[in-house]
């Protein structure tokens, strides 16, 4: 029986990016992609900003953007100076999903990053945080150890340097994995809307960028058949979604894209120099910023290099991280709050990079302190020799003014080409050649992809950049669902070809 709405299929690809997909299609590597594309179209998708995972996929779930859901990083203050916790979900926000549930369409949500499940119309597994998933239904988990044989994969472990091609490995064979699983489970239950996330596209792009963006030809192989195996996990499941034939519409999308990095900026190390950090009793990090200097120098030095990546491999080893910050000094921003003296200081950057928060447990900050301090801050950085440095204010940035969790500021360093960081390990706040193999070579981006292709989409159409944040009520209005009042006149599915 023909059902009275189009399916969606939603495939997410994160950190996904056509500055690396469009080389990789031109040389005829990933066919299914660019026969999509042949069959719809493609555009530019603008993120959220922060341009994180957390935030980014929360704001596609709910057609909220960050300061509407008061969510702005993977983790969020926790009252105590210098704490934090991690975000667990984007609830009590509702997700579009939870909108097609209610009205009864079948959904199946898979791997999107959230820790605990909820009962809907459809079945959940969550993915991202540690730990064996618990599946909604309880009978899913049974479903999943049967089709691959085992557990559903975990999140990749952190990068060591010894252990490069396992891996990319692991990494490939999760890809191949969460495929069957997606691919089973839309032929198995029929879902008429079905999310499946790939998590590994962004994590193998953060480490070897610089591998990555080269031609297809010069790419090590090993790489080169990982994005060769998310082109064909992409096509399987979207052949088994498409299986019983009835009208449905193939959506390939980015939370975000990732581009080159090479420069760092430590933001608190900035507060510092010019006074809005203090520390106790004139205490600071001279011992971790004698390290920080050797580790600049090794990075210049072929030798150096050499040695430095096996030690790198040490310190990450999590049963060393006691005689590593021994040897080196600690540095977390965690670690060094304790020798913050929170009574002078007015700002610091924790927990989200991009942030600067003023103090709250300083006595003196009254509210017109406050605000000529965020003026302060503002002027000297848009001042700043050394990089473009964008400061951005939370409240005119996001439709929402949920902003009790959000920093006072944003900031946005070369276009982010440069990173923010909160950490304290370096002699100087820019650092323009970060030691690449303690944090990888590449870095997220605003322009994420879209590829559209299905029935309705007008093949060829030129669309311009599309919203994140606008991807929810565009799949409501195409399957046909009428949209929330927060949502209205925000679909751009008549720019695609299926208006509702």
């Amino acid at each position: 029986m023909a059902l009275p709405y189009r399916r969606f299929l939603v495939l997410g690809l994160d950190g996904g990016t056509f500055d690396l997909l469009d080389p990789l299609m031109a040389a005829g590597e990933l066919p299914f992609l660019k026969s999509l594309i042949h069959r719809g179209i493609r555009a530019p998708l603008r993120s959220v900003y922060p341009a994180k995972t957390i935030p980014a996929w929360y704001s596609f779930a709910t057609g909220k953007d960050p300061g509407e859901l008061g969510i702005f990083g993977f983790t969020e203050p926790d009252g105590v100076p210098g704490g934090s916790k991690l975000v667990q979900t984007f609830r009590p926000a509702e997700a579009f999903w939870d909108k097609l549930s209610r009205v009864g369409v079948k959904v199946g949500v898979l791997n999107f990053p959230f820790r605990n499940p909820y009962p809907l119309h459809g079945f959940v597994l969550p993915g991202m945080y540690p730990g064996p998933p618990v599946t909604y239904p309880a009978g899913l988990h049974e479903e999943i150890v049967d089709t691959i044989g085992g557990e559903y994969p975990p999140e990749l472990p952190v990068y060591r340097d010894v252990e490069r091609d396992a891996w990319i490995a692991q990494a490939t064979r999760a890809v191949e994995q969460r495929a069957k699983v997606a691919a089973t489970l839309a032929e198995r239950h029929k879902p008429g809307f079905l999310f499946a996330l790939f998590r590994e596209t962004d994590r193998l792009g953060h480490q070897f960028w610089h591998e990555m963006s080269r031609p297809a030809a010069e790419m090590p192989p090993s790489l080169l058949e990982f994005w060769r195996t998310v082109d064909r996990a992409c096509g399987e499941v979207d052949r088994a979604f498409r299986s019983d034939a009835s009208p449905s519409v193939t959506l390939v999308i980015s939370d975000h894209g990732l581009g080159p990095i090479q420069s760092d900026f430590l933001t608190n190390r900035w507060l510092a120099e010019h006074n809005f950090l203090v520390f106790r009793g004139g205490q600071d990090t001279s011992r971790r910023r004698l390290l920080g200097r050797l580790l600049l120098y090794t990075q210049k030095v072929a030798v150096g290099r050499r040695v430095m990546r096996p030690l790198v491999d040490f310190v990450r080893d999590g049963r060393r991280a006691k005689l590593a910050e021994f040897v080196g000094g600690s540095t977390s921003f965690e670690k060094f709050s304790g020798r913050i003296d929170w009574r002078r200081t007015v700002a610091f950057s924790h927990p989200v990079p991009e942030g600067i928060y003023l103090n709250p447990n300083n006595p003196d900050l009254t509210p017109e302190r406050a605000e000529a301090i965020r003026t302060e801050i503002r002027q000297k950085l848009e001042a700043y020799p050394d990089a473009y440095v964008e400061v951005l204010d939370p409240a005119t940035i996001y439709r929402g003014h949920n902003l009790a969790h959000a920093p006072a500021l944003l900031i946005r360093v070369d276009g982010m080409g440069t990173e923010p960081r909160m950490d304290f390990g370096y002699p100087s706040p820019l650092i323009r050649e970060r030691p690449e193999y303690f944090c990888g070579t590449g870095t997220h981006r605003m322009n994420g992809i879209l590829i559209a292709s299905g029935d309705g989409i007008r093949a060829g159409s030129t669309v311009g950049t599309l919203d994140l944040v606008d991807v929810a009520p565009t799949i409501l209005d195409g399957m046909g669902f009428d949209l929330p009042p927060e949502m209205e006149d925000r679909s751009f599915g008549g720019k695609l070809g299926i208006p509702g």
